[in-house]
């Protein structure tokens, strides 16, 4: 047996939904309670769904009792602020585990190569049950923003370039994906991000979102591309050497730069 995974990510691990009108909707993040949190950048964190329901951005598997990333009890607090974030999150009827609100101030294309990282949704998730993926859905308007995703990590043949204007809807297997975001603008990008669990819920609400996976990777200089890398493997080396310093190993092995 293995878990229920929804088709229409089956092909690419991915889907994008027609876009929201995110015009019609109030500033309602601009009003939460933000935490500093480490993900893929320099970010905060504002949540509206925890592991107990308190202003807590860890995984669920890291408290007692540890679970899978489902059943996130909703932060009072932070969701009287933001009826319509909420609304969204639980629009497609699926469980949620956790939701919150991202903060990303800009980050350059070599830093967010460094920053590609595989989530753990599915930690402790039992078998037969429903694959969590998540929502990434843009409330900025950042169109020369891209979320970017990787099969492999240091292979930029198997990147994915998604654009992030006001309103985008993506949905996303983040366990399969080494994904983070390249943000190009001047002001801080804010993003809902959702843990649904895939099941016939999800499924009829992507269905209803017209998703498509034929997304291609928005061009790029090839120029572009190669100090990326570079910098990307530079920093890893960096970092292996601040390990192998304190008597610790890094995969790779394989040195990535001079």
């Amino acid at each position: 047996m293995s878990h229920i995974h929804s088709p229409a990510l089956e092909k690419t691990g991915f889907a994008v939904l027609d876009p929201y009108d995110q015009a019609a909707d109030p500033a309602e993040w601009l009003d939460l309670a933000y935490a500093p949190w480490r993900s893929s950048g320099v970010t905060r964190f504002a949540p509206l769904a925890s592991h107990s329901g308190e202003a807590d951005c860890n995984g669920f598997w890291n408290h007692t009792p540890p679970r899978p990333d489902k059943d996130g009890v909703w932060i009072d607090a932070q969701t009287a602020k933001a009826p319509n974030l909420t609304r969204r999150a639980q629009e497609p009827g699926a469980n949620v585990g956790r939701c919150r609100v991202i903060e990303l101030q800009p980050t350059p294309y070599g830093e967010c190569l460094y920053n590609l990282h595989q989530d753990d949704n599915n930690r402790l998730n039992p078998d037969g049950t429903g694959w969590v993926v998540r929502g990434f859905y843009n409330l900025t308007d950042d169109p020369e923003s891209l979320l970017i995703l990787r099969q492999d990590r240091f292979d930029p043949a198997t990147e994915v370039r998604l654009p992030l204007p006001a309103g985008s809807r993506i949905v996303v297997d983040t366990q399969r994906f080494w994904h983070a975001v390249w943000h190009r603008g001047a002001a801080p990008r804010y993003a809902l991000i959702t843990s649904w669990t895939s099941g016939p819920e999800l499924d009829a609400y992507l269905a209803a979102g017209h998703a498509r996976s034929d997304g291609t990777a928005a061009p790029l200089d090839p120029d572009v591309i190669d100090d990326a890398q570079q910098e990307l493997h530079r920093r890893i080396e960096e970092r292996r050497h601040a390990f192998e310093a304190l008597g610790e190993v890094l995969e790779p092995t394989v040195p990535l730069w001079p």
